[in-house]
């Protein structure tokens, strides 16, 4: 199985991204994390990815894809996989779909955690008193500013996706406002009813392929009987003209070809007593000319 999830930061992607890791084992995949992966192993990617970073610069699409397309490629990733961060942009969503075309593979759902940005920020602001009540360490991005950048960065950037997979059939959304178990059982239903309408697809295009093909061969059946008679008719006048040319080469050549050869000789035997008068020597000289 095969899934992108979509989803403002805090809207809960790392937990649900868990329990679909348990349920499918599948591997959840991070773009940092293949990022970091491909630059130690020293891949042709990851060094090209490294030389970019090393200038500062973002990283381009390709050069992410081309990391995508090698971790999926990886035993672990043959069952399925989680895309948690990636696809960011519809640039980067297009060639997704056209990387896993050339595996001949496609995206079996995308899941949205629907969630309401102003109560994001209320949680967060609720956790970080909490967590200064019982004295922990904040981490760095348990801060109201960071997150509401983040999230307007994603409403800029990342929201079009929706638009984007909802066009194409893809898209499932999912109320991540929910308590976690609810959301859970939400996605396992989400995820079944996509299973189902690529079931369905999949024996609709069945059945037209078989449709086509047996059009096909109706058609090619239909054109056979008007060119049989004319074959037939062919052949006929082929094994005729075999066998009058065999009747006429067993008939003897008579007539004038016969009756020429005894007149030359005749006029031979005439010019050979010499000349004639008259009227015979007249027509021994004409048959001899």
């Amino acid at each position: 199985m095969r899934i992108v999830l979509l989803g403002p930061p805090g809207a809960g992607k790392g937990t649900q991204a868990k329990e679909l890791v348990s349920k499918y084992g599948i591997v959840q995949l991070s773009t940092g994390d293949m990022l970091r992966a491909a630059v130690a192993a020293g891949t042709p990617i990851g060094l090209k990815a490294k030389d970019i970073m090393a200038r500062g610069a973002l990283v381009p699409d390709d050069v992410v894809v081309g990391i995508v397309s090698d971790r999926v490629d990886q035993p672990d990733a043959l069952k399925g996989f989680i895309l948690d961060g990636f696809p960011r942009t519809v640039p980067q969503a297009e060639a997704l779909d056209r990387m896993l075309k050339t595996k001949g593979q496609r995206l079996d759902a995308v899941l949205e955690l629907k969630v309401d940005p102003s109560v994001l920020l209320r949680r967060i602001e609720s956790r970080i008193e909490q967590m200064k009540l019982r004295g922990e360490a904040l981490r760095a991005d348990d801060n109201p500013e960071i997150l509401k950048q983040r999230l307007e960065a994603y409403g800029s950037q990342t929201a079009p996706l929706v638009d984007y997979y909802r066009g194409r059939g893809a898209l499932r959304t999912v109320d991540g406002m929910a308590p976690i178990d609810e959301v859970t059982a939400a996605i396992s239903k989400a995820l079944a009813d996509a299973a189902l309408q690529t079931g369905s697809a999949g024996k609709r295009a069945g059945k037209a392929s078989v449709a086509r093909k047996s059009a096909s061969k109706a058609q090619k059946t239909a054109k056979k009987p008007a060119g049989k008679p004319a074959g037939r008719v062919k052949a006929a006048i082929k094994g005729r003209s075999k066998t009058e040319s065999k009747t006429r080469s067993k008939t003897p050549i008579r007539g004038r070809k016969s009756t020429g050869k005894r007149v030359v000789k005749a006029a031979a035997r005439r010019a050979a007593r010499g000349p004639q008068k008259g009227k015979k020597a007249k027509s021994a000289r004409r048959l001899t000319k």
